[in-house]
């Protein structure tokens, strides 16, 4: 099988990107500058959407900020307009991630594929190809900080560790789509790098990492918070040298339970289906934002920008590695505040504070008595997948009743109301719930939060998670 890698594009990226560790702002800028005019070159030439929405405007010329915004529904209901290979077609490209026996497999020989929840109530597609793969690859492996820089000279390609997956497995989302392509790139990983379904029983999973005694762990803050309570509880029997977390909101009270329970440093990235790697924490434990690569733009409620010290309404994202399918001010949906003062480790890449997803693990009864907890990316990956509904809200109303309110009319409620119902008992078996009671209430508007988010899973008031 062909993986979607370009070793000499990804070695001439992987210069630059260490060139820019010491970059000037000007000298960011100057490189921002270039990548953009070429994308919006690549982008009105081949982009029918976007050859539209940009016309009359001068790339390298016209300033970003006097750019249309755009939304994701805009740009799904649009898709084959949107990308700029007139091979990819959206019914052919859904088939695709519809079949989790091809996931990480590349798309037509040069394309890898991932598909984004629907928590800006559209779920996306999305293609990168060996040039975009190059940048994510460079800014993972070169920016990614480290507490270990003597064990990383000494085994660069980590083939000293054993390195856990928790998430959900089972479909094209993009983190199990690379650890996929990293398995194909390096056999050799295939016995030191594993995934576990964030969807198994609890027992089951702890049974699966204590055999693995991984001593790196990549996951969701909430799952690493329950890995944490399950160490606390002397049930797992390995320690972890590392956790990184990313795909929801990391907490400082989170990373200092994970960090006393485990006894291990955590290191938070950000990154979004949208942009894998949009931000890195730098050994003073600040979030950066790679802005040779990425331009995101905080604004208010009107689509103005905010000004730096303030939390945005949402934030405009600007991918500039990605020509097959243009993100050019591209509504993110995630909150950030961009910070006045340079970093004293020194780099010259922005300080960013985000909040991005904020769901909540639900404390439930148990079969034998005692709480059990859901992780809310289980929940929503059982509500997306087996049940097949992408906008919806979830609400716990005690512990053993779950509230969930569909957008939905007629006959189409009617058959999603039965599948949601019937895929959340089945999960609540898995996890060795007691019997849970599922209502539902059709015809409900999803309501979002600040930033045009929802938040999917709540937990009842109250409540303590574990």
């Amino acid at each position: 099988m062909i993986s979607v890698f370009d070793p000499l594009r990804l070695g001439a990226v992987a210069l630059d990107v260490l060139a820019c560790g010491r970059a000037t702002p000007d000298a960011l800028a100057a490189r921002q500058k270039v990548r953009l005019v070429k994308l919006l070159e690549v982008a009105t030439r081949k982009s029918p959407v976007y050859r539209e929405r940009l016309q009359g405007k001068t790339p390298g010329t016209t300033p970003l900020c006097a750019l249309p915004m755009v939304s994701r529904n805009e740009l799904m209901a649009r898709f084959d307009d949107w990308v700029t290979d007139p091979q990819l077609k959206l019914a052919e490209l859904e088939a695709f991630t519809a079949n989790p026996q091809r996931i990480g497999e590349p798309y037509l020989d040069k394309y890898l594929v991932w598909e984004s929840s629907g928590t800006s109530h559209q779920p996306g597609v999305f293609v990168q190809d060996a040039r975009a793969m190059a940048v994510y690859d460079a800014l993972e492996a070169l920016r990614r900080s480290t507490p270990r820089p003597l064990q990383r000279w000494i085994d660069p390609l980590l083939m000293a560790e054993r390195i856990a997956f928790v998430g959900a497995i089972n479909g094209h989302f993009a983190s199990i789509v690379t650890m996929q392509r990293l398995r194909q790139l390096n056999p050799w990983m295939a016995q030191c790098l594993c995934c576990f379904s964030i969807l198994q029983s609890i027992g089951s999973l702890v049974d699966e990492l204590n055999a693995f005694a991984p001593t790196v762990i990549a996951t969701y803050p909430t799952v690493a918070a329950l890995l944490a309570d399950l160490a606390g509880r002397g049930a797992l029997h390995f320690a972890p040298k590392e956790v990184w977390t990313g795909g929801e909101t990391l907490s400082p009270a989170v990373r200092r339970r994970v960090e006393l329970a485990l006894g291990c440093t955590v290191r938070n990235s950000y990154g979004a289906s949208e942009f894998m790697s949009i931000g890195w924490e730098c050994s003073h434990g600040h979030m950066h934002a790679n802005t040779d690569w990425v331009i995101l733009e905080p604004v208010d409620e009107r689509g103005l920008p905010m000004p730096a010290g303030q939390l945005s309404y949402s934030t405009l994202l600007t991918n500039l590695a990605n020509h097959v399918q243009p993100l050019i001010r591209y509504d993110l949906g995630d909150q950030i505040t961009v910070q006045h003062e340079r970093c004293a480790c020194g780099s010259a890449l922005p300080v960013i504070e985000v909040q991005g997803r904020r769901d909540d693990p639900l404390v439930m009864a148990g079969r034998n008595g005692q709480p059990v907890t859901l992780v809310p990316l289980a929940l929503t990956t059982v509500l997306e997948d087996e049940a097949g509904v992408s906008d919806f809200q979830l609400c716990q109303r005690d512990d053993h009743t779950l509230v969930l309110r569909l957008d939905l009319h007629g006959d189409q409620a009617a058959a999603a109301k039965g599948r949601c119902r019937a895929a959340l008992q089945r999960f609540a078996a898995t996890q060795a719930l007691a019997p849970i009671h599922v209502i539902v209430e059709l015809g409900q508007a999803v309501p979002k939060g600040r930033s045009g988010k929802a938040q999917r899973v709540v937990a009842r008031p109250g409540s303590k998670c574990l």
